[in-house]
């Protein structure tokens, strides 16, 4: 029998993720260099995934 494609695992299906981990962010917001070393890392503004 075959598994239905809600139970296989995220690698396998390829989509794409629309909400980045924190530390992501700030990697794209420290390639912007809109975040620098010492600022809050909460409260952080809204970035977009890189395609």
């Amino acid at each position: 029998m075959s598994q239905h494609n809600s139970l296989r695992s995220s690698s396998t299906l390829g989509a794409k993720r629309n909400v980045l981990k924190r530390f992501e962010r700030v990697e794209i917001l420290r390639k912007r260099t809109q975040w620098k070393e010492g600022d809050r890392v909460t409260g952080l503004r809204k970035t977009k995934p890189n395609e």
